[in-house]
């Protein structure tokens, strides 16, 4: 069975938990599989890297690793906070995003 998620890739999304706690950013990839998201400056590490062809001096790497997305919420820019999504399926058919505290719509195609 498919998981659904309601966070996007692009989306602006605060952090709620761990070492990056209250951190703004936006999400770069959401990976399905792993109920992960890839967020900007978000849970960066340091990884010691041996010099190879695609980086002939080595050295310390900071990069980016995934976060479990029930540890980041969507970040409403009216609300300023973060807040759950609701999903309205309109009369056409087509769904649209919502924020569940203020009402605006996040879909703004």
């Amino acid at each position: 069975m498919a998981i659904k998620f309601k966070l996007k890739k692009d989306d602006p999304i605060i952090v709620t938990t761990g070492k990056d706690k209250g951190k703004k950013s936006k999400i770069l990839k959401v990976l399905m599989e792993e109920k992960k998201v890839l967020a900007e400056n978000v849970n960066v590490v340091k990884r010691h890297m041996k010099p190879s062809q695609l980086n002939p001096d080595g050295g310390i790497v900071e990069k980016e690793k995934p976060i479990d997305i029930s540890n980041v919420m969507y970040l409403c820019p009216k609300c300023q906070k973060g807040v759950r999504l609701g999903i309205k399926v309109l009369q056409d058919g087509t769904k649209q995003r919502f924020c569940k505290s203020c009402g605006e719509i996040v879909d703004k195609d």
